[in-house]
């Protein structure tokens, strides 16, 4: 359930959100509420909503304050309401990232696509992070050698390039199967793993975008060939990278 705080000085307006709705049948739950800006900080802090429903127009704190602060605190989404449709307030709830604006009475039907749209938001960035924790590789050891680490910095540098542990070995002068077993040991992966999983991570943020084709960013990360892309990309996702954009 997405946990939910109401911030709204009108009692008869945050009561009638509060209760009135289904929240439930949205996947939510009201996990308090608050009369001021400034006591909607301290129930951030306490409550660590994922959703935050706000007026702009409060005692003591108004809503953008509140959800400027609050985002230094905590991680959520917010909406904000508001009976001004004053462009400066808008202009200053898209400069914070406000998921949605909603004109005061808000309608209930607007609220629940809102909300809808929100926990979509929400979910989508739980299974990125997921997805990324899936594929990072952890370091081991504080004792790393030199050349593990200077392939692991040069990956990082150049994972849209051709290479390899063999294009290491030619640089550094060393056997491929003496940094392989150095790289495994230090990483706890082979070499292979973690570029593909590095150029996936690259790729996810790329797609983010909504900039590039899938066949753009295919290239981009490395990949030089569209199908071996596709494969290595469900592998470590679970998922084709049009399935990850839909």
């Amino acid at each position: 359930m997405y946990r939910v705080l109401i911030a709204e000085d009108e009692d008869i307006i945050r009561k009638g959100i509060a209760y009135t709705m289904d929240w439930v049948s949205m996947g939510c739950t009201i996990v308090g509420e608050a009369a001021n800006g400034k006591e909607g900080i301290d129930k951030i802090k306490e409550l660590e909503p994922d959703i935050v429903l706000a007026d702009i127009m409060m005692p003591l704190m108004d809503g953008i304050e509140m959800i400027r602060t609050g985002n230094d605190i905590a991680d959520f989404k917010s909406i904000i309401m508001t009976s001004y449709a004053d462009f400066e307030y808008a202009k200053q709830a898209i400069d914070m990232g406000v998921s949605a604006y909603l004109m005061k009475p808000v309608d209930e039907d607007e609220l629940k696509k809102n909300i809808q749209k929100v926990t979509t938001e929400i979910e989508k960035e739980r299974q990125l992070k997921q997805i990324s924790e899936k594929n990072t590789v952890y370091i081991k050891t504080d004792n790393v050698n030199d050349y593990v680490q200077h392939i692991i910095d040069a990956t990082k540098e150049n994972y849209a390039d051709k290479i390899s542990i063999e294009s290491f070995s030619e640089e550094l002068g060393v056997s491929a199967s003496y940094l392989s077993r150095k790289f495994k040991e230090s990483t706890g992966a082979t070499y292979l793993d973690f570029l593909n999983k590095y150029r996936v991570q690259q790729a996810i943020k790329l797609l983010e975008t909504g900039k590039y084709k899938i066949y753009q960013v295919s290239d981009m990360t490395g990949f030089t060939d569209y199908k071996h892309f596709n494969t290595v990309f469900k592998r470590y996702t679970g998922s084709a990278p049009s399935d990850f954009l839909n």
